[in-house]
């Protein structure tokens, strides 16, 4: 698909027919008088392509910006100067206070298509009608980091989603993880608190291996089913394409009867669930800490746009009490097998930012931003959520006038009789701003349910006012059970690695005791293989194996706990990211290059890549051009191999030489060690014989050499399709010192 037929099928926003450019609600407001008579749309008063000239903030002509007002030459500098004063003020104030968690986020706009209506479950149009699609902005971020904290951190991502819909914005503000550390609100400054970084030092940043963090989790047996999700590779995403999205909340669907549909949202990408792991993360962290945003930004530039299709999974009322799991427990999930996730419509990110302070910084998610049709459920995680969001962002924003910001601002026509308070945007003309009023000749009128006002779902409620947790609360083990007896080999191997680094960060070692009895309730197995790293004496579990041997992956695989609260069901194939759709779409290449390389393979491998959607980028010893349509964009000293999905080098006099350079060989040995395609031709097979162990994998398992001229056209198709496959079976992987 070329970039004008994706421009067809995606249509890009542009500023004439952006959401953002309508300021008021009343049409004459639109435009301002220009001092020529004519008028000037008011978006082009609010934005600037910084090439008009110079005025100050309300339009004085400015004729230096570059000295301070004086007395003299070198004499003191004047107060009066208000060019200086307006400047510097403008400056001290440009940074708002940091969210206190989701702080680190990366955004883009898009669209959303409904496929089908679902009126047979809702009023709500944005789920009802089809004929046009839905703008949409969408925030990604990591949740216990700072701002300037590393993409690759070992975290849960925030997936947040704001619909701007004729009825107004909806907002499924949600999470990568479909399950949440804590059932009730009132616990969450506790979790925060001890997943920062510690208060009297203040490390680790953006790390939960840490005391605090573990001396919650050991006396909070709720959250075990979130670690088990955290500690493995679902919390390191590949990118934020290929990333699952959870509404994590039941939310309730209302239909034109009033009849009341429980509801879960997800958001699944159509490139597949794929992760990196723990080695790669950390080397990104370091070598390029924006790694998940340059990568969605670099995509959407290249026309390679981010698709997530929204699906639902839906419970009718009466079978409420159905399972063995409470519905409304956030730190459960709905087993896709017993409740199947219908896909019903489709959500393209297709333009990046203009500005990340006023777009993605500024924006403003809200729960309890839902349009008519969507209600809520009584999750007591929710339910203090509802709050905490909108007291958040009147904090953080400073004013209650947020939602007239841009970014914020819905499509739908606003008419209330609020006022005043600071950003106020909208000149409200007239007396009246209460109701009942009969001043003006109006008030703003009350739409009723049949006219499409928002109507609160009448669940009958009744019972003592108390502090208790139900009981259908207590299983805090069995979807933890559920989601180890779930996982491949590989996976449950990787899970062990994270938790035998993460708790070996912890110093008290009673915090260590409790978290491997809290383990121990999950699989005996995962008890022991953590106790082993940590030093502990074996617990009554199976006999241990090591985690890094083919034995050992094995005797995890095997390990099954039996489960409750999980509707019956021993394992999820849902749960594995092993299955999962892949290919080499959206994937990026290395391509290690010396002088005297064979440029046709290159030519060739390219156009290839090019073709299955993946980008190939040209790897040397130093930047320049290698002939003279192909430019040499990285070197060894500024990249690394967990940068890229797969390594190539082709043929040529020059693939002798980097034989002798120990970066090529780390590059080869490092993509061969995380499981990832690798390709070489001609004269490279050399390079890969002497970089990989005796024993390794060779035309095989992802590994694709020739050094058949005639057969190099078939060896780049074969490598192209492995490329976005992981192949944890290789051979000698322990071996291998990368």
């Amino acid at each position: 698909m070329n970039q004008q037929q994706k421009e067809a099928k995606y249509p890009v926003a542009t500023d004439a027919d952006s959401h953002r450019s309508t300021l008021t609600d009343d049409p004459s407001a639109h435009e301002a008088p220009a001092k020529s008579g004519h008028t000037i749309p008011v978006d082009k008063l609010l934005k600037t392509d910084n090439r008009s000239p110079l005025t100050t903030n309300v339009g004085q002509p400015i004729a230096d910006d570059q000295n301070s007002l004086r007395a003299g030459e070198r004499g003191p500098t004047l107060l009066e100067d208000f060019l200086l004063r307006e400047k510097i003020q403008h400056f001290d104030h440009e940074r708002i206070p940091e969210r206190i968690v989701h702080a680190r986020g990366a955004a883009a706009h898009g669209q959303f298509q409904l496929y089908k209506s679902l009126e047979e479950l809702t009023t709500a149009k944005v789920l009802t009608d089809t004929s046009s699609p839905t703008p949409v902005f969408v925030r990604f971020s990591t949740v216990a980091g700072s701002r300037g904290s590393a993409d690759t951190s070992r975290d849960v991502r925030g997936f947040a989603v704001k619909m701007y819909t004729p009825e107004g914005n909806w907002d499924i503000v949600g999470n990568n993880i479909p399950v949440f550390f804590i059932q009730d609100a009132i616990k969450f400054p506790d979790l925060i608190h001890a997943a920062k970084p510690e208060p009297d030092r203040e490390i680790p940043q953006a790390a939960t291996a840490h005391d605090t963090f573990w001396d919650f989790i050991s006396l909070t047996p709720e959250s075990m089913h979130m670690i088990m999700w955290i500690m493995s590779d679902r919390s390191i995403p590949r990118s934020f394409g290929m990333m699952e999205g959870f509404g994590v909340h039941t939310f309730r669907l209302i239909n034109a009867q009033g009849k009341s549909t429980f509801v879960k949202f997800h958001w699944k990408p159509v490139l597949g669930v794929h992760s990196l792991v723990w080695d790669e993360a950390q080397q990104i962290a370091g070598k390029d800490p924006d790694f998940h945003r340059r990568d969605m930004s670099d995509s959407i530039k290249e026309g390679n746009f981010l698709e997530w299709e929204l699906g639902i999974q839906t419970l009718a009322e009466e079978d409420e009490q159905k399972y063995d799991f409470d519905i409304l427990d956030a730190t459960k999930l709905w087993p896709e097998e017993l409740l199947p996730v219908r896909r019903v419509g489709k959500m393209t990110l297709n333009r990046n930012p203009d500005n990340y302070f006023a777009e993605t910084e500024q924006v403003a998610f809200n729960t309890t931003n839902v349009v008519p049709g969507i209600s809520f459920s009584n999750d007591p995680l929710l339910q203090g959520r509802n709050f905490s969001y909108l007291d958040t962002q009147l904090s953080r924003l400073g004013s209650p006038n947020f939602t007239e910001l841009p970014i914020n601002r819905p499509v739908a026509s606003v008419s209330n009789n609020q006022r005043d308070a600071q950003m106020r945007y909208t000149i409200d003309k007239g007396r009246v701003s209460y109701a009942p009023a009969s001043l003006d000749g109006h008030s703003p009128d009350e739409v009723t349910p049949s006219q499409g006002g928002y109507k609160t779902y009448p669940e009958p409620v009744s019972g003592p006012k108390v502090r208790v947790r139900s009981r259908t609360f207590d299983d805090h083990y069995g979807q933890a059970k559920l989601f180890w007896n779930s996982m491949s080999g590989p996976e449950k191997e990787h899970i062990v690695k994270a938790l035998q680094f993460e708790l070996s960060k912890v110093e008290t070692r009673s915090i260590r005791q409790r978290m491997l009895k809290n383990l121990q309730q999950v699989n005996k197995m995962l008890a022991d293989q953590v106790a082993a790293a940590l030093g502990e004496p074996e617990t009554d579990g199976l006999a241990r194996g090591s985690a890094d041997s083919v034995e050992g992956a094995q005797k995890l695989a095997d390990a099954m706990s039996e489960t409750t609260a999980s509707g019956g069901l021993q394992t999820s194939k849902a749960l594995s990211m092993e299955g999962q759709p892949g290919g080499p779409k959206g994937r990026k290449v290395a391509i290690l290059v010396a002088d005297n390389i064979d440029v046709d393979q290159i030519v060739a491998l390219k156009k290839a890549l090019k073709k299955a959607g993946a980008i190939g980028e040209l790897i040397g010893s130093s930047l320049g051009m290698l002939s003279e349509s192909m430019e040499i964009t990285k070197t060894f000293a500024n990249t690394s191999p967990a940068l890229f999905d797969a390594v190539f080098v082709p043929g040529g006099a020059g693939a002798s030489t980097l034989k002798s350079k120990g970066d090529a060989c780390v590059f080869l040995a490092q993509t061969y060690k995380h499981g990832k395609a690798i390709g070489v031709l001609g004269e490279a097979v050399e390079l890969l014989t002497k970089a990989l162990p005796e024993g390794a994998a060779f035309n095989k398992l992802g590994v694709v050499s020739e050094q058949n001229d005639s057969r190099q056209d078939q060896a780049i198709d074969q490598f192209v399709a492995s490329v976005g496959s992981r192949h944890w079976k290789r051979p000698a992987l322990e071996l291998v010192a990368a």
